[in-house]
């Protein structure tokens, strides 16, 4: 069978930004399709090597040198992040020349990875954060998705699908396989990733100690994406101190595995909620975790809700993220238990995004809108939620399908 590339919205960006920086890196988590876009983004003359390979990675770390005589550039190097040895002879290489588009890098841990970087390459690399397919993308129109905003008029070109082909989505996940894969191939994918994860990954980063507990960490923190972090209780659920459960977590975010989404707030005051909400930055590995075995009973179950915001999150920041922007995204929660699950910052004004997993919105679920405009500039809102058409809330606020965005 003839495999068929799917378009990734990166692709354009990288062609134009390697030709401004000497050195270009793509971060990431493991197996979301880092290596196969620079290798479908390069021509032939680019070299490729990957220090997942025992041999190459010896080379590098013991003759950094002599691995960059054999590598010299253009060159693809795939998880840099295991010799940052190589960092200070890039360094050189670049110094040395008036050449773009030198070195090609990919990393799934920012620990290792972003203090080679700041150390040796900054001001000749340019950083792209890279998630797994989003929904343009599993469509194989990734070359149309645009960063998301809300607007009144939603440039979308996805076809739509109903709520239980949605949460099959969900449940299914967005690595590149498990896309087409079955039940059975989907698992084992999964608990393949997990164990991958933990013997490089985290061994990698810190001494967990005991992988059954940080095992079970990870399934807790799945069992609680879309929501507001709560250390003290993941740590009592576990077994485990407040301290590491902090040291875990960051484990979890520097390796691509969650997102975490800061509150908004002007002033540091008693009215404002100053702990993130936790996300899974994959949908399929989180319902892996949390044990959710089927689509439909995630679906009707207790956590659908989350997840379904957990999804709606997590393409918007592949829409940013896939188009090379680091956008700035918060959420609002006061003590009178105004709510709002996004607000985009962008040109002076917040935007406001509400999730629901209903298909029936009506005002009430934007009433924390009118409380958030006295205090900031806002602009154009939406609610995504199940709505079969775009509705009109109000006169800046519109009602639609994530198939919309």
């Amino acid at each position: 069978m003839v495999k068929t590339y799917k378009i990734r919205t990166l692709s354009p960006y990288i062609s134009r930004i390697s030709e401004k920086f000497k050195v270009l890196l793509i971060n990431g988590p493991r197996q979301i399709g880092k290596t196969t876009l620079l290798k479908t983004s390069s021509d032939s003359k680019r070299k490729y090597v990957s220090l997942d390979n025992p041999q190459d990675l010896l080379k590098a770390k013991t003759d950094p040198k002599g691995f960059l005589d054999i590598y010299s550039p253009p060159c693809v190097i795939d998880e840099i992040q295991y010799a940052p040895e190589l960092f200070p002879y890039i360094k050189m290489i670049a110094d040395n020349t008036e050449k773009r588009s030198l070195y090609w890098l990919t990393g799934s841990q920012q620990f290792n990875l972003m203090q080679g970087v700041t150390e040796s390459l900054a001001g000749r690399v340019v950083i792209i954060d890279m998630l797994g397919f989003s929904i343009y993308e599993r469509e194989g129109i990734g070359d149309k998705q645009k960063p998301f905003l809300p607007s009144p008029e939603p440039a979308c070109a996805l076809k739509r699908r109903n709520t239980a082909d949605t949460f099959k989505i969900i449940w299914q996940g967005a690595f590149p396989e498990v896309i087409k894969a079955d039940e059975e191939h989907r698992e084992a994918f999964y608990d393949s990733y997990i164990r991958t994860y933990l013997e490089r990954d985290v061994r990698q980063i810190i001494n967990i100690g005991n992988e059954v507990k940080f095992l079970t960490f990870l399934k807790v923190a799945a069992a609680r994406t879309g929501q507001e972090l709560n250390l003290a209780n993941i740590a009592g659920d576990v077994g485990i101190d407040p301290r590491t459960a902090d040291k875990w977590l960051s484990v979890l975010k520097a390796s691509g595995i969650v997102y975490l989404l800061q509150p908004y707030f002007k002033n540091i005051t008693k009215r404002l909620v100053k702990h993130p909400k936790l996300y899974f930055m994959d949908t399929g590995l989180a319902a892996y975790l949390a044990g959710w075995t089927a689509p439909k009973a995630l679906e009707t179950g207790i956590s659908s809700g989350a997840f379904f915001e957990t999804f709606v999150i997590t393409e918007i920041l592949k829409s940013h993220y896939h188009n090379g922007k680091n956008s700035h995204f918060y959420f609002y929660r006061d003590s009178d238990k105004n709510e709002i699950d996004l607000l985009i910052f962008q040109d002076g004004k917040y935007h406001p995004i509400e999730i629901k997993k209903h298909g029936t919105p009506d005002s009430n679920d934007i009433k924390a809108f009118n409380v958030f405009a006295k205090k900031e500039s806002v602009g154009f809102g939406c609610e995504i939620c199940l709505v079969p058409d775009l509705q009109p809330l109000s006169s800046d606020v519109l009602a639609m399908s994530v198939w919309d965005i």
